[in-house]
């Protein structure tokens, strides 16, 4: 599904417009975005939570020389876990 598909998905179950779902879910993106930039994460019970981890450095090869080794610094990443009752609807 993209992005067009899910705002379709979510005007006919809202009773929304096209507009208005594309509208709520780019804030719902934003919201999302701003927070996880201020390291702190987006608990959504029973959907799952989006969260900020920390990569540690580490050393690495170069894929075109693989005898090359580099340093690859430190990094957060954007993470999501699934609540329990996502895994379970997901499982049946």
């Amino acid at each position: 599904m993209n992005k067009a598909e899910l705002v379709t998905s979510m005007a006919e179950k809202s009773g929304l417009t096209k507009k208005d779902a594309e509208l709520a879910l780019n804030a719902f993106m934003k919201s999302v975005e701003e927070t996880l930039q201020a390291d702190e994460k987006v608990q959504l019970v029973g959907f799952g939570t989006f969260d900020v981890r920390v990569r540690k450095a580490r050393k690495g090869r170069n894929p075109r020389n693989p005898e090359q080794v580099i340093d690859i610094p430190e990094s957060k990443a954007p993470v999501f876990k699934a609540g329990k009752a996502l895994k379970e609807l997901v499982n049946k």
